[in-house]
Protein backbone atom coordinates (compact mmCIF):
# COMPACT_ATOMS: atom_id res chain seq x y z
CA UNK A 1 0.00 0.00 0.00
CA UNK A 2 1.21 3.48 -0.81
CA UNK A 3 1.83 6.09 1.83
CA UNK A 4 -0.65 8.95 2.22
CA UNK A 5 2.27 11.36 2.70
CA UNK A 6 1.95 14.59 0.69
CA UNK A 7 5.42 15.87 1.69
CA UNK A 8 3.78 18.62 3.74
CA UNK A 9 5.11 17.46 7.07
CA UNK A 10 3.74 19.83 9.67
CA UNK A 11 1.94 18.74 12.82
CA UNK A 12 -1.01 20.76 14.07
CA UNK A 13 -0.34 21.41 17.77
CA UNK A 14 -4.00 21.35 18.76
CA UNK A 15 -5.15 18.16 17.03
CA UNK A 16 -1.80 16.38 16.82
CA UNK A 17 -2.33 15.58 13.14
CA UNK A 18 -0.12 16.17 10.13
CA UNK A 19 -1.68 18.93 8.03
CA UNK A 20 -0.53 17.18 4.84
CA UNK A 21 -1.77 13.63 5.34
CA UNK A 22 -3.86 13.65 8.51
CA UNK A 23 -1.86 11.00 10.36
CA UNK A 24 -0.67 11.24 13.95
CA UNK A 25 3.04 11.26 14.70
CA UNK A 26 2.70 7.73 16.11
CA UNK A 27 1.06 6.54 12.87
CA UNK A 28 3.72 8.18 10.73
CA UNK A 29 6.48 6.59 12.82
CA UNK A 30 4.89 3.13 12.78
CA UNK A 31 3.77 3.20 9.12
CA UNK A 32 6.54 1.00 7.69
CA UNK A 33 5.96 -1.68 10.33
CA UNK A 34 2.16 -1.76 10.00
CA UNK A 35 0.29 -4.53 8.28
CA UNK A 36 -1.85 -3.72 5.25
CA UNK A 37 -4.93 -4.06 7.46
CA UNK A 38 -3.56 -1.56 9.97
CA UNK A 39 -2.62 0.86 7.19
CA UNK A 40 -6.08 0.54 5.61
CA UNK A 41 -7.63 1.32 9.00
CA UNK A 42 -5.59 4.53 9.22
CA UNK A 43 -6.29 5.43 5.58
CA UNK A 44 -10.03 5.04 6.15
CA UNK A 45 -9.92 7.80 8.79
CA UNK A 46 -7.77 10.34 6.94
CA UNK A 47 -10.48 12.13 4.92
CA UNK A 48 -12.44 12.94 8.08
CA UNK A 49 -9.28 14.09 9.84
CA UNK A 50 -8.29 16.38 6.96
CA UNK A 51 -11.76 17.94 6.98
CA UNK A 52 -11.43 18.46 10.73
CA UNK A 53 -8.01 20.08 10.19
CA UNK A 54 -9.33 22.39 7.47
CA UNK A 55 -12.00 23.73 9.78
CA UNK A 56 -9.61 24.06 12.74
CA UNK A 57 -6.80 25.90 10.93
CA UNK A 58 -7.05 29.69 10.70
CA UNK A 59 -7.65 31.08 7.23
CA UNK A 60 -4.66 32.61 5.51
CA UNK A 61 -4.49 36.39 5.74
CA UNK A 62 -5.13 38.15 2.43
CA UNK A 63 -2.06 39.58 0.75
CA UNK A 64 -1.70 43.36 0.57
Amino acid sequence: MDTPCKSICLLDNTLGLCVGCGRTLAEITAWCGMTDTERRSVMDRLDDRLIMLSTALPAAAPEA
